[in-house]
């Protein structure tokens, strides 16, 4: 019997889309067992400042990288948008998952709402666009989601954007309020998408069952699309990609603070080439072609 050592943040969401993981590598090959080895990592522990404020979403990858590095596990789940664009060679992403709900949410608490109190947002990303559709007062919140469901209900914010994938994989559609469409408030890239790193080189076949190769091309645009503006994962950038009628379709959205810009636009092609696209949309928006 082999066993495979499966590295994940130790929240309850990280924890469920890992599992998901496992069970699709055990469906797969019955002579293998799966063991879930936890951490917290820094971007769990600093909860008192915005991602942008101490080095972005990398910090959710970085315990789980040197757990791999040095064969403490021998592959690690990650929520593909925490993932930063540039990955270490040595440690490839080598399955993603089919996508989740891509879009963003908004929940509201159990008891009487306090329209005085503000919308708690997690991202510039959403913070922008949230103020496009007319919301004013948004406020800052850290935490896991279970961690910012609680603060909501204890009545510190009036509602809350977060992502649907993780309230669907939690259980917990019935609290949706209100679901954005992706031409309200256009996703990170990758929303929704479960990725899976390894040591490059090592044999992982058994996660075969798991990977979703459509998933894996519009991941592959979106990411391009963020990469080509320079944008890490705390960046005040979207990206959207779905394969419609046998082509790939991309949305982006271009910010830029200093300058007051905020673009979106879109364009299309061969799904081949849903990395050239993904560039040359963010060359657009830039204003660069």
């Amino acid at each position: 019997m082999r066993i495979i050592r499966v590295g994940s943040r130790d929240s309850k969401l990280a924890i469920i889309q890992t599992k998901i993981v496992m069970d699709a590598i055990e469906s797969f090959d019955k002579n293998i067992k799966t063991r879930l080895v936890t951490m917290k990592t820094t971007g769990d522990k600093i909860l008192d400042k915005t991602l942008d404020k101490v080095g972005g979403k990398g910090l959710f990858v970085k315990e789980l990288d040197e757990a791999l590095l040095n064969n403490l596990v021998d592959i690690t789940v990650h929520s593909y948008k925490d993932v930063p664009m540039e990955v270490n060679p040595d440690l490839p992403i080598v399955a993603v998952s089919k996508r989740e709900d891509e879009r963003d949410v908004l929940i509201l608490p159990k008891a009487k709402r306090d329209e005085a109190k503000p919308v708690g947002c997690s991202s510039k990303r959403r913070t922008i666009q949230l103020s496009q559709l007319g919301y004013t007062n948004i406020a800052p919140i850290r935490g896991n989601v279970i961690t910012r469901l609680k603060k909501l209900d204890d009545g510190e914010f009036s509602a809350l954007v977060l992502a649907a994938a993780g309230i669907k994989r939690l259980g917990l559609t019935h609290r949706i309020n209100k679901y954005f469409s992706p031409e309200e408030i256009m996703p990170a890239a990758c929303q929704g998408v479960i990725a899976v790193q390894a040591r490059k080189g090592e044999n992982v076949d058994f996660l075969k069952g798991f990977h979703c190769e459509e998933a894996e091309k519009t991941s592959l645009g979106e990411r391009a699309f963020v990469a080509a503006l320079d944008g890490g994962c705390s960046s005040p950038v979207a990206a959207y990609a779905r394969i419609e009628k046998g082509k790939f379709v991309l949305s982006g959205l271009y910010v830029n603070e200093e300058k007051g810009i905020v673009r979106k636009g879109s364009m299309s092609g061969e799904i081949k080439d849903a990395e050239k696209i993904g560039i040359a949309l963010a060359q657009k928006l830039k204003g660069e072609k």
